[in-house]
């Protein structure tokens, strides 16, 4: 009698184990250190891309489970598509990503920054900074970031090449601009909206956009990228959502901004809504 009783109680706490495991139609990977886009309020991931999931989850009555992760691992486990069936991390559009997973239609552009302690400005051109300012230094920024592959091609052939420069991969563009203060590097770089929340709360830093260098000034050009959303190849359903969803919140409204822009006014606490 013992022994039935025992296996009944075992069997009910297996039904109820089963029962509690929520199930998800897809995987959307992030990494939730990218303020406004995605970051951590109250122990809970919100900002722009985040807005943007649960608007394609809405329109495939589907369950999207956020997962944060390294963002370096991002583009392999969408490619590989067990881990994840999409990433969105304020993920720039570049030919070698495009060759492992699908990117949606851009949805904002973004200049780099640097970030810099303000009592050791680097040198400028007009309002920017141009890369041969950054030259002989320490600089850091988000380990697989593009202000990551940005400063690596500079150094490794650009015109930061065989200057003494050393670049220094972080989890985060806060941690690395936390190593400012520490006197571990000597400038960050990142994209334009982080850069710019990260210098709102701390009033020690600022920033500058980051410039290629022309013939003069007037020809320098900025270091710009697009922000998409990466897909698995094989989701096409999951593509076409996301085009959708961002095509409606890319549309203009009566005052001239879309959707996306009040999200990230929204996010970086510059409205109340």
């Amino acid at each position: 009698m013992l022994a039935v009783l025992a296996v009944a109680v075992i069997g009910l706490m297996t039904y109820l184990f089963v029962q509690s495991i929520e199930t998800y139609d897809y995987i959307v990977e992030t990494n939730a250190f990218f303020a406004p886009f995605e970051y951590y309020d109250n122990r809970k991931i919100v900002g722009v891309d985040i807005e943007i999931i649960n608007r394609v989850a809405e329109k495939l009555n589907a369950k999207i489970d956020i997962k944060n992760v390294e963002f370096d691992l991002i583009i392999d486990n969408v490619e590989n598509g067990i881990l994840a069936d999409a990433g969105a991390a304020g993920l720039t559009i570049t030919p070698a990503r495009a060759e492992k997973v699908n990117f949606t239609i851009p949805y904002y552009t973004s200049v780099q920054y640097v970030i810099f302690n303000k009592d050791s400005a680097p040198e400028m051109r007009d309002e920017h900074v141009v890369w041969g300012a950054l030259a002989g230094k320490t600089l850091g920024t988000q380990m697989g970031s593009t202000g990551y592959l940005f400063m690596s091609d500079e150094i490794d052939e650009g015109v930061l090449k065989d200057t003494g420069t050393v670049v220094k991969g972080f989890d985060s563009h806060q941690l690395a601009a936390d190593a400012i203060g520490a006197h571990i590097i000597d400038y960050t770089v990142a994209d334009e909206l982080a850069a710019q929340f990260i210098v709102e709360k701390n009033p020690n830093l600022a920033a500058l956009p980051l410039y290629y260098q022309g013939e003069t000034t007037e020809e320098d050009y900025p270091v710009e990228e697009s922000y998409a959303i990466a897909v698995n190849k094989q989701r096409a359903e999951l593509l076409n959502a996301f085009n959708e969803v961002l095509a409606e919140m890319l549309e203009p409204g009566e005052d001239g901004k879309s959707e996306i822009d009040k999200l990230i006014l929204k996010y970086m606490g510059l409205t109340n809504g």
